[in-house]
């Protein structure tokens, strides 16, 4: 199954990178990913940063709060109304990111360091037209059923 071993890969390749930056500098994957594109991008609103990062708006606002927490990004609301913020990466947050980045991409160029460059190039394209149709597969397939995965978690069925 794709999505297994795509999960087993993603398991296994980030576990350093999981460790170096919990271990070693104190935030999560998830809080690096969104800091860099802060970083990498300027500051922007908390529904764009959302958007970039494919993450539903509650979880975005979880971890930028954490950023907020740890000093790492500022979170500037605009005219006196709270829905309209811009997030910005702070002098702190930008040192993190210049530490941390170029390990991680350490990290990631020993992963792939297996491969020859017909590999790189061939996974590469793959990797692009699998993702152009889980969206498209997304986008057409059980529109009518939401997500709901508490709803069946502890719940007996009888036989």
């Amino acid at each position: 199954m794709l999505n297994y071993r795509l999960q087993r890969l993603f398991s296994l390749a980030g576990a350093p990178v999981i460790r170096l930056c919990e271990g070693r500098y104190g935030v999560t994957r998830r809080e690096f990913r969104l800091l860099s594109l802060v970083v990498e991008g300027g500051a922007m609103s908390p529904s764009r940063l959302s958007e970039l990062a494919h993450l539903d708006a509650t979880r975005s606002s979880r971890v930028v709060a954490a950023l907020v927490h740890k000093q790492l990004v500022l979170r500037d609301v605009q005219h006196a109304d709270r829905r309209c913020a811009l997030i910005a990466a702070t002098p702190k947050g930008r040192e993190l990111h210049r530490q941390l980045f170029p390990q991680i991409a350490e990290i990631n160029r020993r992963m792939v360091s297996v491969l020859d460059a017909a590999q790189l190039e061939s996974l590469d394209e793959v990797l692009s037209t699998l993702t152009h149709h889980a969206q498209a597969l997304n986008d057409s397939i059980f529109l009518d059923v939401s997500a709901d995965r508490g709803r069946w978690r502890g719940r007996r069925t009888e036989d």
